[in-house]
């Protein structure tokens, strides 16, 4: 159903993204990637590294680094799929927000709302340089 593949969207070193290898319907489960939680006092170690820019927040007090394709799903204020958190068997659940084509990149809105339109840091900077 889905494959990592390279991604127009992407700038960095490895520019990979999520695409559906088949139409998929709005509502269909995606992915359920596997969590790493730990506590944000933790965090500024995970600061100093690449993984901060892949972390998610993970409750109040936790942060989460996320398995599977998880951490691998592009960012746009216009998603074509959502996440949700099932604490209860650490997962993150991404499913489709829209219906999806085949060959599709499946896009999340990194604020964790589809309607949240609040630059992210990375876009910030891009602002900031401009």
């Amino acid at each position: 159903m889905i494959e990592v593949k390279t991604s127009s969207l992407s700038d960095g070193e490895l520019n990979r993204g999520v695409f559906a290898t088949r139409d998929i319907k709005k509502g269909e489960l995606l992915h359920e990637a596997p969590v790493i939680p730990y506590p944000n006092d933790q965090h500024q170690y995970i600061e100093k590294t690449l993984l901060a820019d892949y972390t998610f927040e993970y409750g109040i007090n936790h942060s989460a680094i996320l398995l599977g394709y998880g951490m691998l799903f592009n960012h746009s204020y216009e998603p074509n799929a959502i996440y949700e958190i099932n604490f209860n068997n650490h997962t993150f659940e991404f499913y489709a927000y829209t219906d999806i084509k085949a060959g599709d990149e499946i896009l999340i809105n990194y604020n964790g709302n589809v309607d949240d339109k609040e630059l992210l840091w990375f876009d910030q900077d891009k602002k900031e340089k401009e």
